[in-house]
């Protein structure tokens, strides 16, 4: 089986393939799809799908429908990509590993305050990764684990990454396409994980202070350290171990 790696845009996607390099043997493959490319490295297909969730759930589900070939389908989703985190947990290059992907505002602002899509009757807010597999690739990287929020504006205030905390606790990043990902996943019925490097704090934008150099470093970094356990996994028949 393969394992489909989603970014956001090109510079991430490059990322993630520069950590295989020539290890995984062969020439790297490009593999068109509706609207984008697969960039195809051994058991890996990596693809920048677009900013937000909206567009990373396409993108995600044209892979899944039509990428890999019918002999080795996927067996594992990775949303992956640099993020802002709410440090000092989560500082500057470090890396996060998600035990639960959130649609942070997706639902619906009331009097009382922000209702989830759950509250209102529909859908999901929450998708939960293997907890084993969250532990493996944690324990390779050396990354956190905890929440990572999906939202479809960037956090640029002290106050709103305030609120986002206190409806979140423990929440370490966020980013812009990690339930789309999963979203798709989970109607192909593939488990997903969401992989972070940070490469800014949540809050005030403050872009001389982002290193989004040293967080695509690290990524890289990531994806060199987790390549067998990621593809590994896929001979797991215990996915929720």
């Amino acid at each position: 089986m393969r394992v489909l790696v989603v970014t956001a845009v090109p510079v991430e996607r490059d990322a993630v393939t520069r950590a295989f390099g020539d290890s995984l043997g062969g020439v790297e493959e490009r593999v068109p799809l509706p609207g984008a490319e697969l960039h195809r490295r051994g058991a890996f297909d990596v693809l920048a799908g677009g900013a937000g969730p909206a567009a990373a759930a396409a993108a995600t589900a044209f892979a899944l429908a039509s990428g890999a070939p019918e002999s080795s389908p996927y067996g594992l989703v990775v949303s992956a990509g640099i993020g802002g985190a709410f440090t000092p947990v989560t500082p500057l290059g470090s890396l996060v590993v998600a035990d639960g992907i959130v649609a942070a505002d997706l639902g619906a602002e009331t009097a009382e305050g922000f209702l989830p899509v759950t509250a209102l009757g529909f859908g999901r807010d929450r998708f939960a990764p293997p907890p084993a597999l969250v532990r493996e690739v944690a324990a390779v990287t050396g990354a956190a684990t905890g929440p990572v929020l999906t939202v479809s504006t960037v956090t640029g205030t002290a106050e709103r990454a305030g609120a986002l905390l206190a409806a979140h606790p423990g929440a370490l990043a966020e980013a812009m396409e990690g339930f789309g990902v999963a979203e798709a996943a989970a109607r192909a019925g593939v488990p997903v994980l969401e992989v972070r490097a940070v490469s800014n704090a949540v809050g005030p934008r403050d872009r001389d202070a982002w290193r989004i150099g040293d967080a695509l470093a690290a990524l890289t970094d990531a994806f060199g350290a987790a390549a067998s356990v990621l593809e590994g996994w896929n001979s797991h028949e215990n996915l929720e171990g």
